[in-house]
């Protein structure tokens, strides 16, 4: 909650508006008085109309001040800008009934249409939630129904009446699966689009062009012309008269027509006047090559700050700074602003790299293995284009098949996680992460601290359906086999070879990657020529893939006399493209130097002879898959030389996945495997549980707020800690401390007998090998002579106090944790009590919202929860009821961000039901969550 009259400055957001503009809210302030007037007066006397309900020239004095000085709390109010102007004011006042506000909008003439309504909308309502508001209500006139509309596609379920000329419309904010999914629907539009102004401007100027060769400017330029932009390029020199056969401009304001996107290569110290200039003439977008920012220590990332801040109040993204540019190989852009000698070949795989190094790279790696790309985007120090924004313009993207990125740190990993599962099921997703964290990242890349547990990211990487990697070259592995080959439909896998010993050690490799041996063939005869060996192993792959428990094939081989490596990709090519089934090879024990064997190998031309035999297409003619295959959905790539476009839709490119080794064959193969497996699988539903209250919650976690201070985190009280978990449906078993032994039988006869006895203390409570609790007390003399005893063995460890509680029916131990990460968010943590997390980390991970697919998963993901499922004879325990808690702890969690921790232990899962013995729950002040429930880009 908002200190009263307190400026809320963490409420300031940058914010992507429909059209990919981008432009600043802030709360409003005193000072913003004469701004305020001079937004009223360019209005046109019917939206004054529409937003007083009478025209009025001019505001008074008195209004003014009403209007902009607000106390954050029970009247807030917003402001969007673009530069320095006012484009739109929202506000909200509580009404006599605490739980409600009345809320308004003024939006300006000239940016209606461009999203700025919904915007203000979603932040009023974030603002007013943290202020104990449950409600907005609204008065309209029938005519304002750009206003009308606003409310009713915002997701709500609003109620709506006619009273006096007026719509009366009224509405709960608490977020709604609707709701969320329409904010999220807008940001990806938004998001794309603003990208999408990026990778294909109609106008590119370079600002810093030189005619000295070997120089940035010179080389950007040179790049831009060469790759066969098919847009205008402008140089920007005020030293130069002509650059590359064409008139250079003195300055921007030179340049004949508007320019989408500017090109900076000019020292950091002229980096600020540049990006003025292209704010006063409309540039769309920057990407900024130019280094020496957040590489030059806290100074540097300061101006690195104020560079974004800057650009972002005029409408503009940023690539960059230090960035290696930007690439698009579509032929109707053809637009390489980057530092590759050439336009690289077109293909289906769509890159994001963070710094130019990793971006280098990227593109030697993909132009090495012969893999043609779609974009590629090199974000730089990263301080404001993101991979969460390249992968919202490539979920629509019709040319990209498939993504890679190279991080060296995700800066929202929750919004990532939300954005990349999204994608991830329709588009292979391949993410190679470092692992430098914390203080150790690179100039540029700091995000902020993360506390979450080891492998919680691992963890959400998973759950989003991404394949995780550690290195470009393990990247590109995955990538050429989706580039070229459809996705395998199971894990059984076909082996052959002509070794016996090697393809029994493959065979070992398929199944330790998680797959099975459908069909294994280690007697190939290939010693016997091409006319006979081609056809035989033609016939013997294609016969394999036919077999439905076969989902695809992996050949290896050692050299063979008159077969080269051209030929044999050749006939595997064939028999993959007629199965559509994925058919990939490790060509080892080849000495030649001179043959590049890691990557796509190109098809031979030479006629089929075996059973698959067919016409053969070209090397550069497009590989038609049947319709009925599983990735015949759109356009893939083709290609033939480098640099070399085709103008058709595109197709899977051709050639054979071809790797130095099996076992680097293998690893790409399982990874692609396991992908196909999840994208297939049925994922669930996001369910809120029965029987949850968030209000009450929200009601005595406010409360216990109140006694929060700056960072410190305050524990709940028993009753406190029964009461919120009540309004979620989860009930402790009853307890009771006791400070003298005939307070504790007293207890033990409210609660009924037999009844256990702890200590307090957090690690020994459960440890009945310590003596810390004893079971099964059944009468009052017992529970006497037992007190005693356990004072007596835990004399040694300290007085921590002892309570009495409940006996819970038998049944399997289990652990749940739920925190609150400054960068992941919500956190929830599953494992079986006792050694199994004690001394083995035995955790499962999950980033809430949780479908039920991913419950599930989280349960059984701990290596010890094979306990839960019938182990050694026991029945297997009541894994529905232990599902459901998780599932209304990750509600709970995902709720209310002031939970900085939670701590169920133990739980009892019986064979029918369960029991929750102890909960600890710590509040705090709620760390403003980096994807939240209002669209924001990062700071």
């Amino acid at each position: 909650m908002v200190a009263d009259g307190q400026y809320p400055e963490y409420w300031e957001a940058d914010v992507v508006l429909r059209d990919g503009g981008t432009a600043h809210l802030r709360p409003i302030s005193p000072a913003d008085a004469d701004a305020v007037q001079a937004f009223h007066v360019r209005q046109s006397q019917n939206s004054i109309y529409l937003r007083f309900f009478t025209y009025k020239a001019k505001l008074s004095a008195k209004e003014l001040k009403r209007f902009t000085e607000v106390d954050h709390r029970d009247r807030a109010a917003f402001v969007i800008t673009r530069g320095t102007d006012i484009i739109g004011i929202g506000r909200y006042d509580r009404l006599d009934d605490p739980l409600e506000a009345e809320v308004a909008f003024n939006v300006s003439d000239h940016h209606q249409g461009r999203g700025v309504g919904s915007i203000l909308l979603e932040h009023l309502a974030v603002a007013a939630r943290e202020n104990g508001i449950r409600r907005f209500s609204a008065e309209v006139l029938p005519e304002n129904r750009k206003m009308i509309t606003v409310f009713a596609e915002a997701g709500y379920e609003v109620e709506r009446h006619f009273d006096d000329g007026v719509v009366m419309l009224r509405f709960d904010i608490d977020p709604t699966r609707r709701s969320q999914a329409v904010m999220e629907a807008r940001e990806h539009r938004a998001e794309a689009r603003s990208m999408a102004e990026l990778l294909t401007p109609s106008s590119v100027a370079v600002i810093g062009a030189s005619r000295e060769w070997g120089t940035v400017g010179y080389a950007l330029l040179e790049h831009l012309i060469d790759g066969g932009f098919t847009g205008r390029v402008y140089a920007v020199n005020p030293e130069a008269f002509e650059l590359h056969g064409m008139i250079s401009h003195g300055s921007l304001a030179e340049v004949p027509e508007p320019v989408d996107l500017a090109v900076i290569a000019v020292p950091y110290d002229q980096v600020d006047a540049v990006v003025d200039e292209c704010a006063r003439a409309g540039v769309k977008g920057l990407l900024v090559v130019t280094a020496g920012y957040a590489d030059d220590d806290a100074d540097g990332l300061a101006r690195q700050r104020a560079l974004v801040h800057r650009a972002r109040a005029h409408g503009m993204r940023v690539v960059g700074p230090a960035s290696l540019g930007l690439v698009n190989t579509d032929p109707e852009v053809r637009l390489n602003a980057s530092m590759a000698p050439d336009l690289p070949r077109r293909g289906a795989l769509s890159l994001f790299s963070q710094s130019a190094g990793l971006g280098v790279l990227l593109y030697a790696s993909a132009y090495r293995r012969g893999l043609g790309v779609s974009s590629v985007i090199s974000a730089g120090n990263r301080a404001d284009v993101s991979g969460n924004d390249a992968m919202q313009f490539w979920e629509d993207d019709p040319t990209t098949r498939a993504v890679g990125l190279y991080f060296e740190s995700i800066g929202n990993p929750r919004k990532f996680s939300r954005i990349a599962r999204r994608l991830a099921r329709t588009k292979p997703v391949i993410v190679a992460k470092s692992d430098v964290t914390g203080l150790q990242l690179p100039p540029g890349h700091a995000v902020r601290t993360s506390q979450a547990p080891r492998g919680a990211l691992d963890s959400m990487l998973r759950q989003s359906g991404v394949m995780r990697v550690e290195t470009t070259e393990q990247l590109m592995d995955i990538a050429q086999i989706v580039a070229s080959q459809p996705l395998p439909q199971g894990p059984g896998v076909a082996v052959f070879s002509n070794s016996s010993a090697l393809g029994k050690v493959v065979a070992d490799g398929v199944v330790s990657q998680g797959m099975t041996v459908a069909h294994l063939d280690a007697g190939l005869q290939l010693d016997t020529g091409q006319s006979v060996a081609l056809p035989a192993l033609e016939s013997a792959v294609f016969q394999a893939l036919q077999d439905v428990s076969v989902h695809a094939a992996v050949v290896t081989t050692l050299p063979a006399r008159g077969l080269t490596a051209e030929a044999l990709a050749a006939c595997l090519q064939r028999c993959a493209e007629t199965a559509g089934k994925p058919v990939i090879a490790s060509f080892t024990g080849i000495l030649d130097a001179r043959l590049q064997l890691d990557g796509l190998v190109a098809a031979s031309t030479a006629p089929a002879t075996g059973p698959a035999a067919g016409p053969t297409p070209a090397a550069t003619a497009p590989v038609r898959l049947p319709l009925d295959s599983p990735i015949a959905r759109g356009p893939v790539d083709v290609t033939g030389s480098a640099g070399q476009v085709a103008d058709e839709p595109l197709q899977l490119q051709r050639g054979l996945p071809c790797f130095p080794s099996p076992g680097s064959a293998l690893a790409a193969l399982g990874a692609v495997v396991r992908y196909s497996l999840w994208r297939s699988r049925d994922h669930g539903e996001f369910l809120d549980p029965e029987g949850v209250d968030a209000d009450a919650a929200s009601r005595i976690l406010m409360e216990v707020r109140s006694r929060v201070t700056d960072v410190e985190l305050t524990r709940l009280t028993p009753e406190e800690c029964a009461a919120l978990l009540g309004a979620y449906g989860v009930r402790l078993l009853p307890s009771a401390r006791f400070s003298s032994t005939e307070e504790a039988v007293e207890h033990a006869e409210r609660l009924g007998w037999p009844v256990a006895l702890k200590t307090m203390d957090e690690h020994l409570r459960h440890r009945l090998d310590l003596g810390g609790v004893r079971l099964n007390i059944d009468d009052a003399q017992s529970l006497r002579d037992n007190i005693e005893q356990m004072k007596k063995v835990l004399a040694g460890f300290g007085s921590f106090g002892m309570e009495v509680q409940s006996m819970a029916p038998s049944g399997q131990a289990c652990s749940i944790r739920a925190i609150e990460d400054p960068l992941m968010g919500p956190v929830v943590s599953f494992g079986m009590a006792g050694d199994a997390v004690n001394l083995l980390d035995d955790w499962a991970h999950a980033v809430p919202p949780l479908s039920t697919g991913d419950i599930a998963d989280l349960v059984r993901a701990p290596r010890a929860s094979r306990k839960l499922l019938g182990y050694q004879g026991l029945p297997p325990a009541d894994v529905a009821a232990i599902e459901d808690l998780v599932a209304r702890t990750a509600v709970m969690k995902d709720n209310h961000p002031d939970i900085a921790r939670l701590d169920f232990n133990p739980v009892l899962v019986a064979t029918s039901g369960l029991t929750v013995l102890s909960a600890a729950i710590d509040v705090g002040n709620p760390q403003r969550r980096t994807d939240s429930a209002r669209r924001a880009m990062r700071d």
